[in-house]
């Protein structure tokens, strides 16, 4: 069973999108745009949409390498 983590976030420079990231423990990730619905992919992201994807993504990274250093220490 795999978990998900949602997290909300607004741009605050054009185009202003308003975007859910939804993280999942298996490392699969699915951004949605709360304005019309539609799903975003990485590449679309600019500025800080981007910024906030790059440290998200670090953290699950992080977070996975400690996990699998105490599950084989």
């Amino acid at each position: 069973m795999r978990s998900c983590e949602n997290f909300r976030f607004i741009e605050k420079h054009r185009p202003f999108r308003d975007l859910t990231f939804k993280f999942y423990s298996d490392g699969t990730l699915t951004i949605i745009d709360n304005d019309n619905g539609g799903m975003v992919t990485p590449r679309e992201l600019k500025g800080s949409s981007h910024d906030f994807y790059v440290r998200r993504r670090i953290i699950f990274i992080k977070n996975n390498l400690v996990a699998q250093k105490l599950k084989h220490a």
